[in-house]
Protein backbone atom coordinates (compact mmCIF):
# COMPACT_ATOMS: atom_id res chain seq x y z
CA UNK A 1 0.00 0.00 0.00
CA UNK A 2 1.84 3.41 -0.90
CA UNK A 3 0.14 6.70 0.23
CA UNK A 4 1.09 9.45 -1.94
CA UNK A 5 1.17 12.63 -0.17
CA UNK A 6 1.30 16.01 -2.70
CA UNK A 7 2.43 19.19 -0.72
CA UNK A 8 0.91 21.97 -2.65
CA UNK A 9 2.35 24.65 -0.37
CA UNK A 10 5.30 27.07 -1.05
CA UNK A 11 5.82 27.59 2.46
CA UNK A 12 8.22 24.75 3.86
CA UNK A 13 7.85 23.66 7.71
CA UNK A 14 3.81 25.87 7.15
CA UNK A 15 1.02 24.74 9.15
CA UNK A 16 0.02 22.48 5.57
CA UNK A 17 3.31 20.28 5.73
CA UNK A 18 3.13 20.07 9.59
CA UNK A 19 -0.47 18.19 8.70
CA UNK A 20 0.76 16.16 5.70
CA UNK A 21 3.82 14.89 8.00
CA UNK A 22 1.20 13.92 10.70
CA UNK A 23 -1.27 12.12 8.14
CA UNK A 24 1.95 10.39 6.69
CA UNK A 25 3.18 9.60 10.00
CA UNK A 26 -0.47 7.86 10.88
CA UNK A 27 0.06 5.98 7.65
CA UNK A 28 2.85 4.60 7.97
CA UNK A 29 2.56 3.57 11.24
CA UNK A 30 -0.61 1.54 9.90
CA UNK A 31 1.50 -0.37 7.56
CA UNK A 32 1.92 1.89 4.49
CA UNK A 33 4.58 2.85 2.25
CA UNK A 34 4.70 6.74 2.63
CA UNK A 35 5.66 9.37 0.13
CA UNK A 36 5.89 13.01 0.05
CA UNK A 37 6.94 15.44 -2.79
CA UNK A 38 6.90 19.13 -2.20
CA UNK A 39 6.12 20.25 -5.13
CA UNK A 40 7.68 23.76 -4.60
CA UNK A 41 11.10 21.60 -4.60
CA UNK A 42 10.52 20.98 -8.52
CA UNK A 43 11.02 22.35 -11.55
CA UNK A 44 8.34 22.09 -13.66
CA UNK A 45 5.76 24.41 -15.23
CA UNK A 46 2.18 24.20 -16.14
CA UNK A 47 0.01 22.93 -18.70
CA UNK A 48 1.28 24.57 -22.23
CA UNK A 49 -2.14 22.95 -24.20
CA UNK A 50 -0.23 21.92 -26.52
CA UNK A 51 -2.71 18.87 -26.98
CA UNK A 52 0.28 16.53 -27.67
CA UNK A 53 -1.39 14.11 -25.18
CA UNK A 54 -4.53 13.90 -26.95
CA UNK A 55 -3.14 11.48 -29.46
CA UNK A 56 -0.80 9.49 -27.47
CA UNK A 57 -2.01 10.26 -23.34
CA UNK A 58 1.12 10.98 -22.85
CA UNK A 59 2.53 14.97 -21.40
CA UNK A 60 5.62 15.67 -23.95
CA UNK A 61 6.86 18.24 -21.87
CA UNK A 62 10.08 17.40 -20.43
CA UNK A 63 10.73 18.32 -16.60
CA UNK A 64 10.70 17.05 -13.35
CA UNK A 65 7.23 16.58 -13.55
CA UNK A 66 7.69 12.87 -14.80
CA UNK A 67 8.79 12.20 -10.59
CA UNK A 68 5.25 13.14 -10.44
CA UNK A 69 3.63 10.87 -13.10
CA UNK A 70 5.67 8.05 -11.59
CA UNK A 71 4.58 8.82 -7.97
CA UNK A 72 0.71 8.77 -9.44
CA UNK A 73 1.09 6.02 -11.17
CA UNK A 74 2.38 3.76 -8.24
CA UNK A 75 0.57 5.05 -5.76
CA UNK A 76 -2.88 3.85 -4.29
CA UNK A 77 -3.51 6.76 -2.68
CA UNK A 78 -3.69 10.19 -3.07
CA UNK A 79 -3.38 13.16 -0.49
CA UNK A 80 -2.83 15.80 -1.57
CA UNK A 81 -2.37 19.33 0.87
CA UNK A 82 -2.25 22.50 0.06
CA UNK A 83 -3.08 26.37 1.87
CA UNK A 84 -5.88 28.38 0.14
CA UNK A 85 -4.98 31.31 -1.85
CA UNK A 86 -7.23 33.33 -3.00
CA UNK A 87 -10.12 30.73 -2.81
CA UNK A 88 -8.25 28.33 -4.57
CA UNK A 89 -5.03 26.12 -4.68
CA UNK A 90 -1.64 28.05 -5.02
CA UNK A 91 0.18 27.77 -8.29
CA UNK A 92 2.40 24.88 -7.46
CA UNK A 93 -0.57 22.53 -6.75
CA UNK A 94 -2.40 23.98 -9.78
CA UNK A 95 0.61 23.35 -12.35
CA UNK A 96 0.41 19.98 -11.02
CA UNK A 97 -3.04 19.02 -11.40
CA UNK A 98 -3.39 20.78 -14.98
CA UNK A 99 -0.64 18.83 -16.20
CA UNK A 100 -2.31 15.12 -15.38
CA UNK A 101 -4.46 16.58 -18.86
CA UNK A 102 -3.03 13.91 -20.09
CA UNK A 103 -4.86 11.55 -17.69
CA UNK A 104 -8.14 12.68 -18.63
CA UNK A 105 -6.85 12.63 -22.70
CA UNK A 106 -6.07 9.02 -21.57
CA UNK A 107 -9.32 7.88 -20.15
CA UNK A 108 -11.64 10.27 -22.31
CA UNK A 109 -10.27 10.81 -25.72
CA UNK A 110 -8.46 7.50 -25.70
CA UNK A 111 -10.72 5.76 -23.70
CA UNK A 112 -7.61 3.75 -21.92
CA UNK A 113 -7.79 2.76 -17.95
CA UNK A 114 -5.11 5.02 -15.78
CA UNK A 115 -1.57 3.12 -15.64
CA UNK A 116 -1.83 1.99 -12.13
CA UNK A 117 0.89 -0.23 -11.20
CA UNK A 118 -0.96 -0.98 -7.69
CA UNK A 119 -3.08 -3.81 -6.89
CA UNK A 120 -5.43 -1.68 -4.47
CA UNK A 121 -8.40 0.40 -5.18
CA UNK A 122 -7.66 3.94 -5.38
CA UNK A 123 -8.56 6.60 -3.54
CA UNK A 124 -8.30 10.43 -3.34
CA UNK A 125 -8.63 12.93 -0.20
CA UNK A 126 -7.50 16.23 0.51
CA UNK A 127 -5.84 18.15 3.68
CA UNK A 128 -6.89 22.39 3.38
CA UNK A 129 -5.71 25.01 5.49
CA UNK A 130 -7.13 28.61 4.93
CA UNK A 131 -6.79 32.01 6.93
CA UNK A 132 -9.71 32.89 6.62
CA UNK A 133 -12.92 31.20 8.09
CA UNK A 134 -15.29 31.89 5.19
CA UNK A 135 -18.38 29.47 4.50
CA UNK A 136 -17.41 28.88 0.61
CA UNK A 137 -13.61 28.67 1.25
CA UNK A 138 -12.57 25.54 -0.06
CA UNK A 139 -15.63 24.97 -2.69
CA UNK A 140 -13.62 26.50 -5.67
CA UNK A 141 -10.83 23.54 -4.60
CA UNK A 142 -13.05 20.36 -3.81
CA UNK A 143 -14.63 21.29 -7.62
CA UNK A 144 -10.83 21.36 -8.79
CA UNK A 145 -9.88 18.07 -6.94
CA UNK A 146 -12.91 16.13 -7.66
CA UNK A 147 -12.04 16.11 -11.40
CA UNK A 148 -8.32 15.68 -10.93
CA UNK A 149 -9.01 12.55 -8.83
CA UNK A 150 -11.49 11.42 -11.51
CA UNK A 151 -8.99 11.75 -14.02
CA UNK A 152 -6.41 9.45 -12.09
CA UNK A 153 -9.02 6.98 -11.53
CA UNK A 154 -9.14 7.32 -7.38
CA UNK A 155 -12.20 7.76 -5.30
CA UNK A 156 -12.53 11.13 -3.38
CA UNK A 157 -12.91 10.54 0.35
CA UNK A 158 -14.57 13.81 0.46
CA UNK A 159 -16.46 13.05 3.79
CA UNK A 160 -12.87 12.94 5.32
CA UNK A 161 -11.03 15.75 3.65
CA UNK A 162 -9.56 17.54 6.50
CA UNK A 163 -10.39 21.57 6.03
CA UNK A 164 -9.13 24.12 8.75
CA UNK A 165 -10.01 27.44 8.34
CA UNK A 166 -8.50 30.37 10.74
CA UNK A 167 -5.10 29.77 10.74
CA UNK A 168 -2.62 31.68 8.76
CA UNK A 169 1.02 32.21 10.95
CA UNK A 170 3.90 29.63 10.17
CA UNK A 171 3.07 27.16 13.71
CA UNK A 172 -0.47 27.81 14.46
CA UNK A 173 -2.00 24.40 13.58
CA UNK A 174 0.52 23.50 16.36
CA UNK A 175 -2.56 25.52 19.05
CA UNK A 176 -5.63 24.93 16.28
CA UNK A 177 -8.02 22.35 18.68
CA UNK A 178 -7.95 18.85 16.62
CA UNK A 179 -6.19 19.61 13.27
CA UNK A 180 -3.50 17.17 14.22
CA UNK A 181 -5.44 14.28 15.60
CA UNK A 182 -7.93 14.83 12.19
CA UNK A 183 -5.40 14.67 10.12
CA UNK A 184 -3.36 11.90 11.67
CA UNK A 185 -6.73 10.08 11.61
CA UNK A 186 -7.10 10.46 7.98
CA UNK A 187 -3.47 9.12 7.38
CA UNK A 188 -4.86 5.68 9.24
CA UNK A 189 -7.55 5.55 7.06
CA UNK A 190 -6.11 6.03 4.02
CA UNK A 191 -3.92 2.97 4.88
CA UNK A 192 -6.17 1.02 6.02
CA UNK A 193 -9.52 1.47 4.16
CA UNK A 194 -10.08 -1.36 1.66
Amino acid sequence: MIVAGFLGSPRQGGNTEILLDAALAAAAGAGAEAEKIRLWALDFSGCIECEDCYATGVCTQEDEMEGVYELLERADRILVASPIFFMGLPAQAKAMIDRCQCYWAQKYLLEEDFPHQGSARRYGAFIGVGGTRGEKLYDGTILTLKYFFDAIAAEPLTNEYVLVRGVDDKGDIEDHAGALEAAASLGRLLAEKE
